[in-house]
């Protein structure tokens, strides 16, 4: 393809129509950094009108750091048996939560690894007292890698999983664990965990039960360009047939002294290409954010400009990326005001995008 077709599928993307992922693949290649900025925000701002860019005050708990995927890209896992391998009790979990709601939080993300000690009840028991204890704090937990292992480990259709822990609590499901979604990459940085067709089910069958659910990539290392347009193709036809995702969150893949893999390619034109891009082709998803914690602050706010309608959390608490050395912080009042100097309007949300405020 030449200069006429990527002027074409430029011009489809700042009118709004689908492009392919022939199309999406040509513009992430060849179309100017800028020029494919400005179709992903007509495209941001004709979803949002209003100019409100959205964030969150919630806080991420890793219940364990045990894990027996051994993915390529992490640093935060231990081994079982490792000494440093931890379980939280309960009444940690229940004191992290008490001190997200003083900060004026209203979700929790549960996320942790695939630990082969504990039983299904721990997980519907952790559901259940959060729920009975802090009923007003939306629980968004178990990325699907979690859901896949939990039917493996204990023996159980996806449909039973995922019903007992709605059962027991469960409100929405995050989008973790997606990395790059082509067999190709996943058995390279990720074979012990879920496939790209176990990660589509769990988020299918979450759907169906009625399950909101968020999306992601993490991209930067050992992909091709052609791998991130299969990523996003498989998220915009599951998109189309159940409608069930609320966001999708792009980041770079963060290395680290203690990360197996140290192959990272992704700059921050990179990263802004990659999310315009996403907004322009993820036409069926509402929302896009931002993510500070991985590129900081400032490029956080230029990507509101380049498709992100949201800045996700403020972060009370992170491990897993800063377990690779990426320590970005803020507090809610710094987000408002990052958002604000750029020419938007800030406002509070919930984990589903209902307001807060």
């Amino acid at each position: 393809m030449g200069t006429a077709e990527r002027n074409s599928a430029l011009e489809k993307a700042f009118s709004g129509e689908r492009i392919t992922a022939e199309e999406g693949l040509l513009l992430l290649s060849e179309a100017p950094l800028l020029e494919l900025g400005r179709a992903a925000d007509a495209v941001r701002r004709r979803k949002r009108p209003d100019n409100v860019v959205t964030y969150i005050v919630d806080r991420n708990i890793n219940y364990t750091n045990v894990c027996v995927a051994r993915c390529a890209f992490c640093a935060f896992y231990r081994k079982p048996g490792d000494p440093e391998g931890y379980v939280l009790p309960m009444e940690a979990i229940l004191e992290k939560v008490r001190e997200t709601v003083e900060l004026g939080g209203t979700g929790i993300l549960l996320q942790g690894g695939h630990n082969p000690t504990l039983p299904f009840s721990f997980y519907e028991e952790m559901l259940r007292t959060l729920r009975r204890e802090f009923p007003s704090v939306h629980l968004h937990a178990f990325s699907p890698p979690e859901v896949t292992f939990f039917a493996r480990r204990f023996g159980m259709a996806l449909t039973e999983v995922i019903g007992r822990l709605k059962e027991a609590g469960l409100m929405s499901i995050p989008g973790g664990g997606a990395e790059i979604l082509s067999e190709r990459v996943r058995g390279e940085m990720a074979g012990g965990k879920a496939t790209v067709e176990e990660w589509l089910a769990v988020m299918r069958e979450a759907h169906r039960q009625g399950l909101r659910t968020t999306a992601t990539m993490m991209f930067g290392s050992i992909e091709g360009p052609e791998d991130l347009l299969i990523h996003l193709q498989h998220l915009r036809d599951l998109q189309d047939e159940t409608g069930g995702f609320t966001a999708f969150i792009p980041w770079t893949f963060q290395p680290g002294p203690a990360t197996p893999l140290q192959e990272a390619t992704a700059t921050g034109v990179d990263y802004l290409k990659v999310l315009a891009l996403s907004r322009v082709f993820l036409d069926n998803f509402d929302h896009v954010q931002a993510s500070w914690v991985t590129q900081g602050l400032k490029m956080g706010q230029v990507a509101l400009f380049f498709g992100a309608d949201d800045m996700g959390s403020i972060m009370i608490e992170e491990n897993v990326v800063a377990s690779a050395g990426c320590r970005n912080r803020t507090n809610e009042a710094e987000l408002r005001r990052l958002i604000a100097d750029a020419g938007f309007v800030p406002r509070k949300r919930r984990t589903l995008y209902e307001p807060a405020e």
